[in-house]
């Protein structure tokens, strides 16, 4: 296993640990990988709307889990800075949803990203991520 490789475990495994609202989620980490992630859910039923079917936000959550633990991979506390979603179509409940993450380009403070969120090979929504790269480590070995 490669060293970053071994980073971005490390530094997923202890965002999670303190992540209790992507625990709440029900999130499972899928895969990790420098500069990408892919993270899992399952639609539950306080997760709707007033119309019977998944709330925004739920998909928008989980994408912004992938982002962030995808952003972070190399080791620098990285945050979020401007996001956006399209839905082009509607999630319900018991759906299991992906989200995979993925770095498009990066500069040394800046990075942007894109999110897939899947029902199976169904695309439900599409986001995109812009983030901010601090000088700050997020284990204090990675440095």
């Amino acid at each position: 296993m490669s060293d970053a490789q071994a980073l971005a475990e490390r530094v997923v495994s202890a965002m999670l640990e303190k992540d209790a609202f992507s625990r709440w989620l029900g999130i499972e980490v899928v895969d990790v990988r420098p500069s990408g992630a892919t993270v899992r859910m399952e639609v539950r039923s306080e997760m709707q709307n007033g119309f019977g079917v998944c709330h925004g936000a739920i998909p928008f959550a989980l994408a912004d889990s992938a982002l962030a633990f995808a952003s972070n991979t190399h080791g620098r506390i990285t945050l979020s800075i401007e996001n956006s979603i399209t839905y082009p179509k509607p999630v319900a409940v018991g759906d299991v949803l992906t989200a995979t993450a993925d770095e498009e380009s990066a500069t040394n403070r800046l990075a942007f990203y894109r999110v897939a969120v899947e029902r199976g090979s169904d695309v439900v929504a599409l986001f995109r991520g812009t983030v901010y790269r601090t000088n700050q480590p997020l284990i204090a070995d990675s440095e």
